[in-house]
């Protein structure tokens, strides 16, 4: 992709943690859809109990919010994983502004990314562009290749009424709803193939 910067459309804030308060600039870009405040709030209270020194991958960042969440309230790493090259610029430009340190972008696109072994992670934010319909082949990828944790949770975000195809090794710990969006916190737990949630 060009190596370019988008105009912002607004900004959101982080809610909690060491930056609380802070604000992110949201570019101006067709299919960018960062979590809302209310949703972040829910899904980081259902992960209040883990988040401390977890390592982190927010795999579509976009903005980066989720990834900036976890990592404001005690996440030990967060690497972030965003396609175009200008996001991903601002994303960095963000992170050093914020003073965060364990952190670390990919200028890369997620499924290509995903093909490589790597070392797991304890946390996955799993929130593609909903156009594109990729979960089920990045949750496909992350089980395949060794992403992920032997308990590892993932967080699943996905228009309201498409039930994502999901590893059966993956069961359901909470959900909710806001607007048009469903979300869910998934526990990975063994076994093999997808199942719909």
């Amino acid at each position: 992709m060009p190596n370019r910067s988008h105009r912002s459309s607004g900004k959101l804030r982080i809610i909690g943690g060491s930056v609380r308060g802070s604000r992110i600039d949201v570019a101006d870009m067709e299919g960018l859809r960062p979590t809302s405040d209310r949703v972040r709030e829910t899904l980081f209270n259902w992960l209040a109990p883990m988040i401390e020194g977890a390592r982190c991958l927010d795999l579509f960042a976009g903005t980066g919010a989720l990834g900036i969440e976890a990592r404001s309230r005690g996440a030990g790493e967060c690497v972030f994983v965003e396609r175009d090259r200008g996001l991903a610029g601002q994303l960095e430009v963000t992170l050093a502004r914020l003073k965060l340190d364990g952190v670390s972008v990919v200028n890369a696109d997620a499924l290509g990314w995903l093909a490589h072994a790597a070392r797991p992670f304890d946390l996955v934010f799993l929130d593609p562009p909903f156009s594109q319909d990729l979960w089920a082949e990045a949750s496909r990828r992350l089980e395949a290749n060794g992403w992920l944790a032997a308990n590892a949770w993932i967080y699943v975000e996905a228009p309201q009424g498409r039930l994502p195809d999901l590893p059966k090794s993956w069961s359901r710990h909470r959900d909710g709803r806001a607007g048009e969006v469903q979300f869910g916190l998934y526990r990975r737990d063994g076994g093999e193939g997808t199942t719909k949630r």
